[in-house]
């Protein structure tokens, strides 16, 4: 495929935005149609980024001959309901993380992936932007010998969020684990892999969501401490020592720029830039992947979707995370 990567959006909130201004800096790459559920929204989204259709449902656009990959950027909830119908209309998506609640839908969603012979990936935007790309090469270098621990978080204050919105409300899968939690859970994994077992101990909102929760990944020979909530700001820093030194990856490490490196008593700064916003990275992974064929990225593959939730599920039930629909 050498002409332009056409893209749908479904789903218009505050990061559909991000992805917009971002799908614009990408070379061959047009965004050609909307949806919402509010058909004011969606011409409202159009006008805005100057997009050719805007639908007031989602259907519409999965039946949209003119779009070849679709983002879906809607809660959580709804993820593996929108993509395997699109799915099964020939689409490919990039899903916004969490792929899906747990591990049981995530399945469902990758078993119509591989009927339908089209691409599907999570948005976890983070694993494309070059920051986490160089962590990646540091470790690999043994710049900083063995990791041995690792101590990251993300955090802000939700709690002043209205009790029938996203982040608090249990029916749409809200609470910090899913939304932010899954930034520091994903680091560990990119960095460690799987932990050997799990401490997690979580408090709740009076809606039911998990307003906080503290999370120990154990291995043999190194530790994870990860931490996400609502009820306050933090730092959103994460640190990855090994036996010869560490990496800092500094505020907001999920998508920065700068990057401290401490070996041998020395410090070195190293500023490592992104396109756009950051979203553009995943873009462009996207787009390689469709035009070579592939159906899956090596880079954040089906399994890596599969082991995140399957230790988010862990957590959760370590914790006693449950949500209505589950119950």
């Amino acid at each position: 495929m050498t002409q332009k990567i056409r893209w749908g959006i479904v789903g218009l909130g505050n990061i559909a935005e991000k992805f917009a201004q971002d799908l614009s800096v990408v070379k061959d790459t047009e965004l050609v149609s909307v949806a919402s559920r509010s058909r004011e929204k969606a011409e409202k989204f159009a006008s805005k980024y100057n997009v050719k259709n805007a639908y007031d449902s989602y259907t519409s656009l999965f039946h949209c001959t003119e779009v070849d990959v679709i983002y879906i950027a809607t809660p959580h909830t709804l993820h593996a309901e929108l993509s395997i119908e699109a799915m099964s209309c020939g689409k490919h998506i990039l899903c916004e993380k969490p792929m899906a609640v747990n591990a049981s839908q995530l399945k469902r969603m990758i078993a119509a992936a591989v009927k339908n012979k089209v691409f599907l990936m999570e948005a976890l935007w983070s694993r494309f932007l070059p920051s986490i790309i160089q962590t990646k090469v540091l470790i690999g270098n043994n710049t900083i010998g063995a990791v041995t621990h690792m101590n990251v978080d993300f955090a802000f204050y939700g709690m002043d969020r209205p009790a029938t919105g996203r982040v608090l409300n249990p029916n749409l899968a809200g609470g910090s684990l899913l939304d932010i939690g899954i930034y520091p859970v994903f680091l560990a994994y990119l960095i460690l892999g799987k932990p050997k077992n799990i401490l997690a101990s979580a408090n709740f909102h009076s809606t039911g969501i998990e307003k906080q929760i503290s999370v120990i990944f154990n291995y043999d020979n190194a530790q994870a401490l990860l931490y996400s909530g609502l009820t306050s700001n933090s730092e959103v820093k994460a640190e990855i020592t090994g036996d010869k030194g560490s990496i800092i990856l500094e505020p907001r490490w999920h998508h920065t720029e700068n990057l401290v490196l401490n070996t041998q008593g020395q410090t070195e700064r190293m500023v490592v830039p992104k396109l756009g916003l950051g979203y553009a990275h995943e873009i462009l992974e996207v787009n390689a992947c469709i035009r070579s064929g592939k159906l899956e990225s090596s880079l954040w593959s089906h399994q890596n979707s599969l082991d995140l939730i399957n230790l988010l599920d862990d957590i959760r039930k370590i914790s006693g995370i449950v949500f209505p629909f589950e119950a």
